[in-house]
């Protein structure tokens, strides 16, 4: 048996085989334009749904991501993640019809996403989607190659997390 690897120490130097498709949900009022995992649409290791219709992939052996839940670790590498895409508190409603699917959450890193809500507080280790998604790949030993390709804040995340994962970023 392997020693237990850190939050965010690779299992190995090789990339484990991924279980299936990411899959992301998303909820209908999210604004395609200003979703973070909009361009990666069509590519063959995400699977996207429009909640709340039926999520065809077996979420069997997936984990989603949440706050406050066990940490993500090395651990789940043999899992599929699963995310869902929406504002904090529609998020909140979407996430009983996922209760079957067990939770885990991220390390404490900074968002870059320039969130403003005069109407709900957004927690403050929230992230956007795809810097979660980011993490989330990077702690499982896996590629991001391309995935923040389109994001704006790129940098800044990049930048202002450097210090946390700075071994793991490219």
């Amino acid at each position: 048996m392997k020693p237990h690897a850190g939050p965010l120490t690779p299992v190995s130097d090789e990339t484990p085989a991924s279980p299936g498709p990411t899959v992301i949900v998303v909820h209908p009022r999210e604004r395609r334009a200003k979703c973070t995992v909009e361009p990666l649409r069509g590519r063959s290791d995400f699977a996207f749904f429009t909640f709340p219709q039926p999520v065809t992939t077996d979420l069997t052996n997936y984990v989603q991501l949440v706050i406050g839940g066990p940490l993500l670790s090395s651990e789940d590498c043999g899992s599929g993640l699963l995310l869902l895409d929406a504002t904090w508190r529609l998020a909140g409603r979407m996430g009983p019809f996922f209760s079957h699917v067990p939770v885990r959450s991220l390390p404490p890193v900074r968002t870059a996403y320039p969130r403003k809500s005069s109407v709900y507080e957004d927690p403050a280790a929230g992230l956007a989607t795809i810097e979660a998604l980011y993490l989330a790949l990077r702690i499982l030993g896996r590629s991001v190659d391309g995935l923040l390709d389109h994001y704006h804040w790129k940098d800044q995340f990049l930048d202002l997390n450097h210090s946390e994962f700075g071994k793991f970023l490219n």
